[in-house]
């Protein structure tokens, strides 16, 4: 099969799951171009080192830069235009209808997105990784910029906060027109239901870690009795980061013997230094900032407890099961989590880790109190995780799912029914 994805950018380094299912499609014997409509990171000089082991720059299509001046941007898309007359560029003139798309064709942003689509625009599969591409690939489909099945994949933000930004309808004209849809969790497919989805177009399928990558250790409490706690993410609202820490400094004074890393970036790191600062819990709260995944994995490898205190932020973004909490889970860490999103279909409360309500330093205090107390439990409870990972969220598996959903969807003899009647389909709704 020759599949295209369209990603916002790329490549992302928290945007792994992506990497996960090209490099899948890649060694199933399938073609795959990658289209970063806003083209590449600020920063190419972080990259994941699997973008090099399978020169996946060389697969990936980026728009020309636009010139901040409007009259340069005019005559540049003229001349782009013209280069291109041979590989029907005329089409990208479809783009600058205000009648059907409104105000914003005139940036000539769609524009410029569209010319490298001229390359090769014959596909098996049109795959939109998140929400908000779908209404872009089928405005190309629709102009002919390109041809084949369209599927989007809602992930997170573009069925949370975007719809509450947008409206209900957002999504209105693509789940009457899109071939198929696919949710990373069952909390976001009942969203998109909610939505106008026609359930029979419509199937959960996770984003997958690969579990040889992150092997399991049991847990014990080490001799010096230091017990290391972790936690991974951007830092954003919506990762619930504070209230870890507030939790953390509830317990300062009497556990003298724990450590507390999170390792992750953001525009909330001065907050968050701040809020560390005044709880007087510097010596045992560390920011360590970004690492690589092999720096990740080091550092879970010295922990013992896992915290996701992820939260609906307040422009109503939300989170599925995030693949940090899977990584940790398949390491064998004990998890403490959130009632929050799509989560509880990763932990089991009281059986691989323990789910509080949002926004509850106390309830998270008290679990990881807990869990401090009876070190007895960790072995079990992250045996527990690593089963529940490799059961739903295996990459090998959901890589092999996802190519079975793109065969069927080509298979003229299917209809979006006989999807819902899969094993596949089955064993995640």
């Amino acid at each position: 099969m020759k599949i295209a994805f369209l990603v916002w950018r790329f490549p992302v380094l928290s945007e792994a799951f992506i990497l996960n299912q090209i490099t899948g499609l890649i060694d199933r014997g399938h073609e795959v171009h990658i289209h970063a409509l806003n083209g590449p990171p600020e920063n190419l000089s972080k990259v994941h080192p699997i973008i090099e082991e399978y020169r996946l720059l060389e697969r990936t299509y980026y728009p020309p830069t636009r010139p901040e001046n409007y009259l340069r941007r005019l005559l540049k898309a003229l001349g782009l235009l013209l280069a291109n007359l041979d590989k029907g560029s005329l089409s990208c003139l479809q783009l600058l209808n205000i009648f059907k798309y409104g105000q914003q064709v005139m940036s000539l942003k769609w524009f410029y997105r569209a010319i490298p689509l001229l390359k090769d625009k014959s596909y098996d599969i049109i795959h939109c990784q998140f929400g908000t591409l779908g209404p872009m690939g089928l405005v190309f489909r629709q102009t002919d910029l390109l041809q084949g099945k369209l599927i989007t994949t809602f992930r997170g933000i573009d069925i949370s906060s975007y719809v509450q930004e947008q409206g209900d309808r957002v999504y209105e004209q693509l789940f009457q027109e899109g071939d198929f849809f696919l949710a990373n969790c069952e909390f976001f497919r009942n969203r998109a239901l909610a939505l106008g989805c026609n359930p029979k177009k419509i199937v959960v399928h996770g984003s997958g870690i690969d579990c040889s990558k992150f092997a399991f250790t049991p847990r014990y409490l080490p001799s010096d009795k230091r017990v290391r706690i972790a936690t991974t993410g951007r830092l954003v609202e919506k990762k619930g980061i504070e209230y870890s820490i507030r939790a953390i400094a509830k317990l300062a004074s009497d556990r003298q013997n724990i450590e507390y890393n999170i390792i992750g970036d953001g525009p909330l790191k001065e907050h968050f230094q701040n809020i560390i600062a005044e709880l007087n819990i510097s010596h045992i709260v560390n920011l360590v900032g970004w690492k690589q995944q092999q720096e990740i994995i080091e550092i879970l490898n010295n922990s013992h407890i896992f915290i996701a205190p992820s939260i609906t932020a307040s422009d109503g973004n939300q989170d599925a099961p995030v693949n940090t909490l899977k990584e940790a889970m398949a390491m064998g860490l004990p998890v403490i989590s959130t009632f929050h999103g799509g989560i509880p279909e990763l932990v089991q409360d009281g059986i691989s880790g323990f789910l509080v309500p949002e926004r509850d330093a106390d309830a998270i205090a008290e679990k990881l109190n807990y869990l401090i107390s009876h070190p007895e439990i960790w072995e079990q409870m992250g045996r527990a995780g690593r089963m529940r990972v490799q059961e739903k969220y295996d990459m090998n598996k959901l890589n092999n799912e996802l190519v079975e959903i793109y065969q069927q969807l080509l298979n003229p003899q299917s209809t979006p029914e006989s999807f819902l009647e899969q094993p596949f389909a089955l064993n995640h709704i």
